[in-house]
């Protein structure tokens, strides 16, 4: 089980190659985010990604995957979370019951058996350290873990190991590539940032999100495509408590697909668009919060 040396083996040739393979599992990637993508695989560098919930900060990472054909190792993280949930633990019922198993033997003895693979319990970040086969480590929302996760991500991320006292070290033979995402809710460490590289993932201006629905929604008209970006932009720029994510304007328009909405709909009324009674009635769709409601009725007069 353990590695002896580290060692980074790229999935790019360059950052158009980036691009157009992201582009080909969903993701459409801007050259901000193909260049840092390129750079974490190409470096063996993690890639720290903030930006609002809903960005497609942890979309990047399953896209990243499915783009190099990785496994998805996917460390969610929490506030209490621990080295155990972690990293590892060991499996104590199955160790006493190996000890019973095996009648009186000395502690030297009996230990050399318990503590082995056997009966280990690989958590993300030592699954993610062990594959010897191509692996994205998603280190998700690490803001919302406690600081002392952060200096047990600087000490596996520094040299891409994790020491086992009773069993040694395990060395990555190939760096996974990692992205840790970040909603901003506190300041992380200098030590952290500086341990990665840095990329920044704002919502889509309104060209980028209708190509994003042409991608995900192929059946939605432009016009209505426009008109949904259109209202969904307005609603991120008022004061509210959680603004309408890609995902959620995804949502919406799969939405108005079922309700027969859309002049590129088979039996839709032609013509039908987004009128402020159906902004109302489907406003639930892209708000989950009560105020949020109350608010966008307010500002955009549907009430």
């Amino acid at each position: 089980m353990t590695a002896t040396e580290s060692s980074v083996q790229p999935s790019f040739s360059g950052v158009p190659d980036v691009a157009a393979r992201l582009r080909d599992t969903g993701y459409l990637a801007d050259d901000a985010t193909a260049t840092a993508t390129f750079l974490a695989d190409r470096l063996g560098k993690p890639l720290l990604v903030e930006g609002p919930a809903g960005v497609g900060k942890t979309e990047l990472a399953r896209a990243i995957a499915a783009a190099t054909d990785a496994e998805l190792v996917r460390l969610q993280c929490y506030e209490g979370i621990d080295e155990a949930r972690a990293l590892y633990e060991w499996n104590h019922a199955k160790q006493i019951l190996h000890i019973q198993a095996t009648g009186t033997r000395d502690w030297a003895e009996a230990k050399t058996d318990i503590f082995s693979e056997e009966f280990l319990l690989p958590r993300p970040l030592l699954t993610a350290i062990s594959r010897p086969g191509a692996t994205v480590l998603l280190i998700d929302e690490i803001d919302k873990a406690d600081v002392d996760m952060e200096g047990l991500l600087l000490e596996v991320l520094s040299d891409f190991a994790v020491t086992i006292p009773e069993m040694g070290t395990v060395v990555a033979a190939r760096r996974p590539v990692v992205l840790l995402t970040s909603n901003a809710t506190r300041e992380l460490s200098e030590a952290l940032k500086r341990r990665c590289l840095y990329l920044y993932i704002d919502f889509p201006d309104a060209k980028r999100e209708k190509e994003i629905l042409a991608s995900r929604v192929p059946a939605l008209s432009d016009s209505l495509a426009a008109e949904l970006v259109r209202v969904v932009g307005v609603l991120r720029t008022l004061d509210i408590r959680k603004k309408p994510s890609v995902a959620e304007t995804i949502d919406w328009a799969n939405t108005l697909l079922a309700l027969g909405v859309g002049d590129g709909v088979e039996g839709a009324p032609s013509g039908r668009g987004l009128d402020s009674g159906l902004i109302a009635r489907t406003l639930g769709v892209v708000l989950k919060h009560r105020p949020d409601l109350t608010t966008a009725i307010k500002e955009l007069k549907l009430g």
